[in-house]
């Protein structure tokens, strides 16, 4: 038993047609292969209906008995046993290990693209193949882990390796601190489990652990040498992920669940037995029974459009016969307008041409007017200033000289106080005379007493008499000074009186002049606010010619408007005619083509090629006939079909003709 197994396992291992590629599965590509005789016609009909259940009875078979013998060995945890017992002469347990899960991992993910794929949705946590997918990827990462001791006991997690991928790749940094947050995952293990779940909803779980396979420096520390992950096969892992891109998943993390998993494979869904050929085949007669079906519904679907279709072409006529009507009113509006909106511009364009040299002649006699004014304004400017510096220079003469009035009129005051103080002291003097007199007389009348003291007292007579002349005399020079003076002054007086006199006529004068400058300066102002108001109509005017342009563009932009609805109907109406064309054909067609029967034809239509076991009959969907499969490789959407179906290379032209003539 062993060894057959073994030798299935290695016709499994070799079988080309047993691979899973990691790519993503081609919709298109069909390969020839040998069916049985009386299966042929059904299966020429069906052929794409059987592709993939084809291509899952190809490898199914000879994996049975080991698929069978590796849930056993993979539940209790010694996955070597079986392939050592089977293989005597592998030496490494190690390897077998890695290749086993390699092929299991190409299996599920197999599985899982096409089972996706044919359901056509976002995944949900729930999927079988999902949880399959992850239960394997969670054995290949455990494959070759170390143990390590901790206070508890033994601990065994892939938590400590997926952490390496934040310090080497700062994008999953979202993921590892989300997952720490999560207050339901208690163990290393649930962690782990949730981040992969959060790396294939964001799409980049192939991309995170190529950074970690990449880095076998640091992975020595968590896994033994020829553990999966530190060998090729990791790689190829990694490579078979990418596949996964294609695959929109959203899944509900929570910690418990993730926490209290068990981790064993399910290969019940791979397994398949050989005795289901008669089920495909009365599921692929039941698929053309609905498609027969779907087909009648559909020509009376198609002959219910037709119907409406040509009642519409009916209104589509009339309305085109109101549209051609309008258009040729339309024509005969915009033929009067065109007219109109050449006497308006012809209009126009006079009243500019006569606005314009009026301007221009108003424009020169104000420039010539402005210079005229502007030189006369200059003169008076300099006339002006002049006499404003004389007007200066009077005022600083006129402060001077009544300072010298206020200098003279002080000396005056101070010289007549001088004269109040000589007066007093001639007074007193006189007073003092008056008493040398008494005294002389008592002096004498003394003397007359004592004839000794005569001679002193008649020469102190002598010098108070020499000190009154002195005093006299200078009395008198005093007041012959002063008087010399006082004329002085009054002269000087006098002059300034007349000075003032003629400077305030200079001023009286001055005070004309600047009036009847401001006079000048009143009627310049007026004529420039004439000149103002001549400018504010000169742009009037313009803004006038300004609406008349913009009236004159409207204008032109309705008729290109009217001129574009009427291209734009023609483009509708050509569409309209053929759209009723291609209905027509459509209609041609399901009811002159009809389903070619497989006895019928012997060779391709196109290229007149015999069918054999290796060349196969293909049905069209469009017209119906049997061509190979180099003649009718390529895929369409029909109106009958829900998705892309075969068509042959002629009505793949015709039908991309159509398609591109619709567009433009």
């Amino acid at each position: 038993v062993s060894s057959h197994m073994f030798s299935q396992v290695n016709m499994a291992d070799e079988d080309p047609n047993t691979k899973v590629e990691c790519e993503d599965v081609p919709a298109k590509e069909e390969q020839p292969e040998a069916t049985e005789p009386g299966q042929n016609d059904v299966a020429n009909d069906t052929d794409e209906v059987q592709k993939d259940k084809r291509a899952d009875s190809s490898w199914s078979a000879p994996i049975l008995s080991f698929a069978r013998k590796a849930t056993e060995t993979l539940s209790s945890g010694e996955v070597f046993v079986l392939m050592h017992l089977c293989c005597p002469a592998v030496k490494d347990p190690m390897v077998v290990e890695r290749s086993n899960l390699l092929s299991m991992m190409k299996l599920s993910i197999k599985v899982l693209i096409q089972s996706s794929l044919s359901l056509g949705r976002t995944l949900d946590s729930e999927y079988p193949p999902l949880q399959q997918f992850f239960v394997v990827l969670e054995h290949c990462l455990k494959h070759g882990l170390k143990v390590k001791k901790t206070f508890i006991g033994q601990n065994k997690s892939i938590w400590a390796p997926l952490e390496l991928i934040e310090k080497l790749c700062p994008e999953s940094a979202d993921i590892a601190t989300s997952v720490r947050d999560m207050p339901g995952i208690k163990t290393g293990l649930g962690r782990a489990r949730a981040w992969l779940h959060l790396a294939l909803m964001q799409k980049k779980i192939a991309d995170y652990m190529k950074v970690l396979i990449n880095r076998r420096d640091l992975l020595e520390e968590f896994y033994d040498p020829g553990a999966l992950v530190m060998e090729e096969e990791g790689a190829v892992i990694v490579g078979m992920l990418v596949g996964l891109n294609v695959i929109d998943a959203n899944l509900c993390v929570k910690g418990e669940d993730l926490d209290s998993q068990v981790g064993v494979i399910d290969f019940s869904m791979y397994l398949k037995d050989p005795d289901s050929k008669m089920t495909a085949i009365l599921d692929q007669k039941h698929y053309i029974e609905e498609l027969n079906r779907h087909l009648s519904c559909t020509v009376t679907d198609l002959q219910a459009k037709m119907d409406s279709l040509e009642k519409t072409n009916s209104k589509l006529i009339e309305e085109l016969t109101a549209a051609t009507d309008r258009i040729n009113a339309l024509r005969e509006e915009q033929e009067q307008l065109k007219q109109e909106n050449a006497n308006i511009l012809q209009s126009s364009q006079r009243k500019e041409e006569v606005t314009l040299q009026d301007s221009q002649v108003e424009l020169e006699t104000y420039r010539q007017t402005r210079q005229g004014l502007d030189e006369m304004y200059s003169v008076v400017w300099k006339q002006y200033k002049e006499e404003k510096r004389i007007r200066q220079e009077l005022q600083k003469e006129l402060e001077l000289q009544i300072g010298l009035k206020q200098e003279m009129e002080v000396a005056m005051k101070l010289l007549e106080k001088d004269t109040h103080e000589k007066q007093d002291t001639l007074v007193a003097l006189r007073q003092q005379l008056d008493q040398v007199k008494n005294l002389n007389l008592q002096m004498f009348n003394k003397a007359q007493v004592l004839p000794d003291k005569d001679e002193y007292l008649l020469l102190r007579l002598q010098n108070s008499e020499n000190v009154r002349k002195n005093t006299d005399e200078s009395q008198s020079e005093l007041r012959s000074e002063m008087k010399g003076k006082v004329n002085a002054l009054q002269k000087r007086l006098a002059d300034l009186d007349t000075l003032r006199a003629g400077l305030e006529s200079e001023l009286s004068t001055e005070k004309e002049q600047r009036q009847n400058l401001q006079r000048e300066l009143h009627r310049e102002q007026d004529n420039s606010a004439e000149l103002r108001t001549q400018l504010q109509q000169l742009q009037g005017l313009q803004t006038e010619l300004l609406d008349l342009r913009q009236e004159k563009k409207q204008l032109q932009q309705l008729c290109e408007e009217q001129e574009q609805a009427l291209q734009d109907m023609g483009l509708h109406l050509s569409q309209s005619k053929l759209k009723m064309e291609d209905f027509k054909e459509v209609n041609k067609a399901l009811k002159g083509h009809a389903w070619l029967k497989d006895d019928e034809a012997t060779q391709c239509k196109q290229c007149q090629k015999e069918f054999s076991i290796s060349r196969r009959k293909h049905h069209c969907r469009n017209c119906g006939d049997i061509y190979c499969n180099s003649c009718s490789s390529n895929e369409l959407a029909l109106p009958s079909f829900p998705r892309p179906v075969r068509v042959c290379d002629i009505c793949h032209s015709l039908l991309l003709q159509r398609s591109s003539i619709g567009s433009t």
